[in-house]
């Protein structure tokens, strides 16, 4: 069951970045460096999702002095897959023109993100390599989500600025609002995925017991 709440995740995050890069306001740093990357040097988000995320591996590595977590690539693969296949999909479904609804889908997508990422770190199963920089930030500087996601945030923006990445009002209010938002799910995501993890894994015992009684 953790494993279904883990690729649920990842396509609900994947959503998520994929309505805030069809808004045309800006997208988080780390999406505006890879759609910048995308689009000045070639090849599609998705795959520099891949190999930005096999470039982390190795700092996340050095940082907490143990081996590569590996299946941090095997997400990076499956959320590079994903935002292709949506930005497929939605290329034509959704492409706002008005201000308000660039605003509203915008909006959309990064409380999306938001839910997304906490669902699938929930499953505490190979996280993202940004992500699992975020833990490991906030483990050694012993902060909060929201401080160590913004500082991240801001490293990024440096370096999509330099590639022309989509820098707009939508970037700054993700560097502001994303870490909030991450750290506001948190704690919903636990209670709700505990409650059903925790009811799935004890209902074959119960129905064990209860036909053994009869």
């Amino acid at each position: 069951m953790k494993y279904v709440f883990y690729v649920l995740g990842i396509l609900i995050l994947t959503l998520g970045i994929s309505f805030t890069i069809q808004s045309d306001l800006g997208t988080s740093p780390f999406d505006a460096l890879l759609v910048g990357l995308s689009v000045n040097v070639g090849l599609t988000v998705g795959s520099w999702e891949i190999i930005i995320a096999l470039i982390m591996i190795c700092c996340n590595s050095f940082l907490k002095r143990q081996r590569p977590e590996v299946l941090g690539l095997l997400t990076a693969l499956i959320t590079g897959i994903c935002i292709d296949t949506w930005l497929f999909l939605l290329h034509n479904l959704i492409t706002p023109e008005l201000w308000y609804s660039k605003v509203v889908c915008f909006g959309i997508g990064l409380v999306v993100i938001g839910l997304g990422t906490a669902t699938y770190l929930h499953t505490n199963f190979a996280p993202i390599p940004v992500d699992r920089l975020t833990l490991i930030i906030q483990e050694l500087t012993r902060t909060n989500i929201f401080l160590s996601r913004t500082f991240i945030n801001l490293v990024f923006l440096i370096m999509a600025i330099i590639l022309n990445g989509p820098i707009g009002i939508g970037t700054l209010l993700s560097v502001c609002l994303s870490g909030l938002l991450l750290n506001h799910f948190m704690p919903i995501t636990k209670k709700v995925l505990d409650r059903i993890l925790t009811h799935s894994s004890t209902s074959p015992i119960y129905d064990k017991g209860k036909k053994h009684s009869i």
